[in-house]
């Protein structure tokens, strides 16, 4: 088994190291995405519409529970993400996912996002450096970045906390509504990672 990670095959990489729960800290954890998650997940989009709407294109189109339902199959039949439920006090407080996992270049990208009443207390930032040592860790990639739009600092104030280099700007990066936003893009690779945990 050890020879067959050695020599990266990264489809059975992925089905050994998936983990259904992380435990972040005493207060919380990361559950594994389900299609049963979809009604809690519609639910805090609709009572964080006008919070969420200011970054988060998605907002326009979850207008139904259906919706969050498909937006989590999609999720489950890709193979390329992987995304967890954050539970604060045992109560919902938002996602965050590995985005498109690239096994052949063992690198990825972190997203997140959170409801309104969570924020402030640096559950995203101890969710985001979870996911950052179970990737390098138990995933044995290499390259992670996080990217945020122009403008919105409560986002991008997580990876320039965790460490992470400001590599540019990805001129008009995402399109939301009718404009397009400049994305600030960070960076962090595995060595830098575990050179600040020794």
């Amino acid at each position: 088994m050890l020879m067959l990670i050695k020599l990266n095959y990264p489809e059975f990489i992925k089905t050994i190291d998936q983990m259904p729960s992380l435990n972040v800290n005493e207060f919380t954890h990361l559950e594994e995405i389900k299609l049963e998650h979809a009604e809690v997940i519609f639910n805090a989009i609709n009572d964080n519409r006008k919070f969420l709407s200011e970054w988060l294109p998605f907002v326009s189109l979850s207008l139904k529970k259906e919706d969050t339902a498909a937006f989590v199959r999609s999720i489950l039949n890709s193979g390329k993400d992987e995304l967890y439920v954050i539970w604060h006090k045992d109560e919902f407080a938002g996602l965050i996912s590995f985005k498109e996992i690239d096994w052949a270049n063992q690198k990825t990208e972190i997203g997140y996002w959170m409801v309104e009443n969570k924020q402030g207390h640096g559950i995203m930032t101890q969710c985001t450096l979870k996911l950052i040592e179970h990737a390098f860790t138990n995933k044995n990639l290499c390259r992670i970045q996080i990217k945020a739009a122009k403008g919105n600092t409560k986002s991008s104030a997580i990876p320039k906390r965790l460490g992470f280099v400001f590599e540019g700007i990805e001129r008009e990066g995402e399109r939301h509504g009718n404009k397009f936003h400049d994305l600030e893009i960070y960076s962090i690779l595995k060595s830098e990672f575990l050179a600040t945990r020794n």
